[in-house]
């Protein structure tokens, strides 16, 4: 592919970015003149920027299921920061980032205004975050964690941290759990990750070097919290998300199952 054409497909994103932009300035001026702008509206905006942005990445995606008709907390597995958009663009969403997201240049600030919530792994917020997250689910709005609190290669699953699910217990709404899955001429796709050092601009230009690839996004049955604990919940999701990336688990490598008790 022509470096030309490369380039031509970066300065899509980056108008799209700009729209953004505009869009999350508005925002702020309303707060700066104190006008109420509810988390709602920042979904409906936030959906219709995730939309543009998916349609500007060298994606061709698929969606297995049916969307949630009641507002849930959910879990799907992390490969790429593509994942936001791609997630994002189906339905009115808030994401739950890490805190050093908040810092990033232009990301940070559209995010916040899009109505992210931020934690700082292992700082001791955790309660804090808990009662952020249940007070935004109890509002009727819909939020989406990573709870491997990291990205993968998309070959394998890491641990579901749980910690955070008890939002969805204390909210009473059902877990939404999310598998997304990268496939390049059938195979896993080996240039949609973004782990380790990458740096946006070469994964860009990693990206949009070659031809689409294929994304498949699988909304998964979900999965009610009353009466369950969180490591349960955790267990649960993980091994939803398992089985639609890469089949069931054999038998030997599942952890036994707590009883689901109150948390």
């Amino acid at each position: 592919m022509s470096r030309l054409r490369v380039y031509v497909r970066i300065a899509r994103v980056l108008l799209v970015v700009t729209l953004g932009l505009a869009m999350a300035s508005v925002f702020g001026l309303f707060e700066r003149l104190g006008l109420a702008h509810s988390m709602a509206r920042r979904q409906r905006w936030s959906r219709f920027f995730m939309a543009r942005l998916s349609h500007a990445l060298p994606f061709s995606v698929t969606v297995h299921g049916q969307l949630p008709q009641q507002p849930m907390l959910w879990v799907s597995n992390h490969v790429s920061w593509t994942d936001i958009p791609l997630l994002g663009m189906l339905t009115p969403l808030s994401f739950l980032s890490k805190a050093e997201v908040r810092t990033w240049p232009v990301a940070g600030w559209l995010a916040a205004k899009a109505g992210s919530l931020f934690i700082r792994r292992g700082s001791g917020d955790s309660q804090l975050i808990r009662k952020q997250m249940t007070r935004h689910l109890e509002q009727t709005h819909p939020l989406l964690m990573f709870p491997e609190g990291t990205t993968t290669d998309g070959r394998s699953l890491r641990t579901f941290h749980g910690r955070l699910l008890s939002a969805a217990i204390d909210a009473d709404v059902a877990l939404q759990p999310v598998a997304i899955r990268y496939l390049r001429n059938g195979e896993p796709d080996a240039l949609a990750p973004f782990i380790g050092d990458d740096d946006l601009l070469s994964h860009l230009m990693r990206l949009f070097a070659n031809d689409r690839g294929d994304v498949h996004i699988y909304l998964l049955q979900p999965i009610a919290c009353q009466g369950q604990e969180r490591a349960a919940l955790a267990f649960q999701a993980q091994q939803a998300v398992h089985r639609a990336l890469f089949g069931e688990i054999p038998e030997k490598q599942q952890a036994p199952m707590r009883p689901a008790i109150a948390a």
